[in-house]
């Protein structure tokens, strides 16, 4: 027998298409039940079903044999394995076993036929097989003979030919079944059971016990897909064409917007959205106007339009930007001072400098000129962590961009909205991300931006940025709206000043953050770098290990060479991580009160030496003071005579053009003064000049060692001891004047360190002596000098040193 192929009321031939004898079919009231997934039966209707619980196959196989009925029931859930009486709907329908099938895929199909529907009124599990208790439910014959019965019908019939010729999925032996229905009752029951909707609503259609509340019921249901039939219809009679290959996606991307435009989505919810954001923003009329003109065009666009996305993206820009948002500012001098001192040691003139702009602020109700600073110094001082601290004082929003190696403009005017993926630049996009339009923007490493590049010239863009006449109606390409950049307090970082351009350096205030000196750098790392690096280690609440000043700069003298602290918070990290393996292999710490010992013990020898003060015993031997990027450190001089054609100077020691022609300016100098010096001028033509700084792998440049290789010669040429403890730093000029030179501070405290007591400087720097703490000045005494030749007369004593050179001076003959 075919089962798909079988007509589903051919048995209605043993009933003479009488309803009655279907409906009133006699039964037992306890039957045994036979659960249904997703499918109802009806009245009237035979079905094949698929039975796989050995329940269920037991009760078909002995309702067959024995040719008693049964009851199928639909669960509620069809994931439900072992349904109880819970599970299933209470309305049913009893049914004969026409036929049991085993498959070729050993699966179980039993042909049933609907009789009459009952109510369940108990159910309960007899080994293993639901057993249920049935009452009799009663249709309404007398309205299957009214007009509007057979109306409902005919309307019914009409709507499902249709139905069926829009839907592909129907098997097409539907419709020869519908027209050979035998009745009007059965030919519902039937397209009950088959139309695919819900099979909740099938359960409440089977429940109907009124033919015309249950035909109407059905209509609706029908309609309803009919009406999905359609559109679906439409969808595909739009898009039918013949494609190949190539046309495939365009096939796919026109069904979809078909799709949308069906329901009614196309790009409308994006343009409700960005209205709804947009009514909670406060901006001016001039953004207002541009807004409402896009979003009007983007509400005129295709979804599936290339440039719907990029006008979506320029929208949702304009409505994430903070136009008019501003934090409260904190203009409680003493709250912010508090703030700074904690989170930094030192900086006092950056610290005041802030504290300047916020009093100022706060006098002028918050309308002063905006400020743009540039903090100077080398890596590792703390510039931008400061940054973050002002932010914190201030109460303002903090937004960092960093602008190392930038090279094209558009980085920070943004990109014309024609170009594929255009996108704001870094500065629109960072007040984004702070969410206000008053933070503290930090633009670092701005000195090592690119200029004049073939993608533009960074740096003129930032001009607009950093100047107050011109940032208050900035001009980003991709929003095309002016921003004004007035509240934003702009501050910039940078190594040098060298590199960054003249016009853009000159609308910045520049403060200088100079190195640590030593003393600043053990007050840092006992108040910041051991707490956080201990933290790190899981030593945070551990206070055994103890790391006294001298340990510290025994540390930092020794391990460390470099203007900031990273190095020295990376040695620290290194002494705990090790004292914290140490623990783990032996349940003890290396040390609790750490000693330099103990450092060297931990850590290995020293990776640096600094240079100590050599004494006096030589002539042409004296000893400079230099700056470098590491701070200060002590320099020596070494000059020699030998006897040779004369008139010969040699300059070693890796030295920069500035210093030769330092050591030229110096001789000069000594030549053109050398009766007041007490130089024989027979010397020059006889011996020849050799001027040489040590460490010879380091590159040496500047003119601060005018004063240091004039004292050098002069030394050299009269064989004078020079002043013990002394060291000097200075420029000269041919006449023999000395000029100011810079690192004052870092200079004396190297001076200081090497064991040095006099220090001879130019009487310009008075004033860096003087702008310098007492506690670091502490053991020193300052000779403040204006030409070389008071420089000779306190450096030189009249005595010659021990084992003089002897000069060979005789008549030429």
């Amino acid at each position: 027998m075919n089962i798909e192929n079988s007509n589903p009321f051919s048995f209605l031939a043993e009933y003479d298409g009488d309803e009655r004898q279907i409906y009133e079919t006699e039964f037992d009231s306890v039957l045994p039940v036979m659960p249904l997934r997703d499918i109802a039966l009806f009245p009237g209707v035979v079905l094949p079903i698929a039975v796989g619980r050995l329940g269920s196959i037991r009760i078909c196989k002995r309702a067959n044999e024995d040719g008693t009925l049964i009851l199928c029931a639909t669960q509620r859930s069809p994931e439900v394995d072992v349904p109880q009486a819970s599970d299933l709907y209470d309305v049913g329908v009893v049914a004969r076993v026409v036929r049991i099938f085993e498959m070729p895929d050993d699966t179980t199909t039993a042909i049933v036929q609907g009789l009459s529907p009952v109510r369940i009124t108990e159910a309960h599990a007899v080994d293993g097989i639901l057993t249920a208790i049935v009452e009799p439910m009663h249709e309404r014959y007398e309205e299957m003979n009214d007009k509007t019965y057979k109306l409902l019908c005919d309307t019914l019939l009409t709507q499902l030919r249709e139905y069926i010729q829009l839907n592909d999925e129907l098997s097409p032996d539907v419709m020869p079944a519908i027209n050979n229905a035998a009745t009007m009752p059965f030919f519902v029951n039937f397209v009950c059971a088959n139309l695919p909707i819900d099979v909740k609503v099938k359960v409440s259609l089977l429940s109907q016990m009124s033919p015309i509340a249950r035909a109407t019921d059905l209509l609706r249901e029908i309609s309803r897909e009919l009406q999905y039939a359609r559109i679906r219809h439409d969808i595909r009679k739009k898009t039918q064409v013949d494609i190949d290959k190539q046309q495939r996606d365009y096939f796919l991307q026109r069904q979809l917007e078909n799709i949308q435009e069906e329901l009614g989505t196309t790009g409308h919810g994006d343009v409700e959205k960005l209205k709804r954001k947009a009514e909670k923003i406060e901006w001016d009329e001039a953004v207002k106007a541009t807004f409402d003109a896009e979003l009007e065009k983007l509400g005129r666009m295709n979804a599936q339009s290339p440039d719907y996305q990029v006008e979506l993206t320029y929208l949702e820009t304009l409505v994430k930007f903070p136009w008019n948002v501003r934090t409260k500012p904190n203009y409680n001098l003493h709250k912010a001072e508090t703030i700074l001192e904690k989170n930094h040691y030192g900086m006092h003139d950056v610290k005041e400098r802030i504290l300047e702009h916020i009093a100022v602020r706060y006098f002028s109700l918050d309308h002063a000129r905006p400020t743009i600073l540039c903090l100077y110094g080398p890596p590792g001082v703390g510039k931008t962590s400061l940054c973050r601290s002002i932010a914190n004082a201030m109460n303002r929003k903090y937004v960092r961009a960093s602008l190392g190696g930038l090279h094209d403009e558009a980085e920070i005017r943004g990109h014309r909205r024609t170009y594929i993926g255009a996108m704001p630049g870094r500065i629109i996009k960072s007040l984004i991300k702070a969410g206000s339009c008053n933070p503290v923007f930090v633009l670092d490493e701005i000195d090592k931006v690119t200029e004049h590049t073939h993608n533009g010239d960074p740096a003129s863009a930032l001009l607009e940025v950093l100047d107050p006449e011109q940032n208050k109606a900035f001009h980003d390409n991709f929003l095309e709206v002016d921003v004004d950049l007035s509240d934003v307090m702009f501050i910039a970082t940078a190594n040098t000043i060298a590199s960054i351009p003249k016009p853009l350096l000159d609308r910045m205030e520049l403060i200088e953050v100079n190195g640590y000196i030593t003393e600043e750098k053990v007050q840092i790392a006992k108040r910041h770098l051991i707490p956080r690096v201990k933290e790190g280690c899981g030593l945070g609440a551990d206070k055994s290990i103890k790391m006294p000043k001298a340990t510290l700069e025994y540390l930092i003298e020794n391990y460390t060479r470099e203007s900031g602290v990273r190095g020295l918070e990376k040695e620290l990290d290194r002494f705990f991580r090790k004292s914290v393996l140490h623990y783990e292999r032996f349940r003890e710490f290396p040390a609790l009160n750490v000693e330099p010992s103990d450092i060297e013990k931990i850590l290995g020898k020293p990776k640096y030496m600094r240079d100590s003060y050599q004494g006096n015993g030589f002539a042409g031997v004296v000893t400079g003071l230099a700056w470098t990027s590491v701070g200060g450190e002590i320099l020596f001089i070494e000059t020699s005579l030998s006897q040779g054609k004369g008139q010969k100077l040699t300059l070693t020691g890796n030295l920069g053009d500035v210093m030769k022609e330092s050591a030229i300016l110096a001789l000069e100098f000594i030549k053109a003064h050398a009766d007041e010096i007490g130089v024989d001028m027979r010397i020059f033509d006889r011996y020849d000049i050799h001027i040489h700084v040590p460490e010879g792998a380091v590159p040496k440049d500047g003119p601060s060692a005018g004063i240091t290789m004039a004292t050098s010669l002069a030394s050299a040429l009269t064989q004078r001891k020079v002043r013990r403890g002394i060291a000097m730093t200075g420029e000269i000029t041919l006449r023999g004047k000395v000029l100011p030179v810079g690192g004052i501070k870092e200079k004396i405290l190297a001076a200081k360190r090497a064991g040095i007591s006099d220090i001879i400087l130019c009487e310009d720097n008075r004033k860096d002596i003087e702008a310098i703490d007492a506690l670091y000045i502490k053991g020193l005494t300052f000779h403040y000098v204006s030409n070389v030749l008071e420089v000779l007369d306190y450096a030189l004593l009249k005595e010659k040193v021990t084992h003089p050179l002897q000069f060979k001076l005789e008549e030429d003959k």
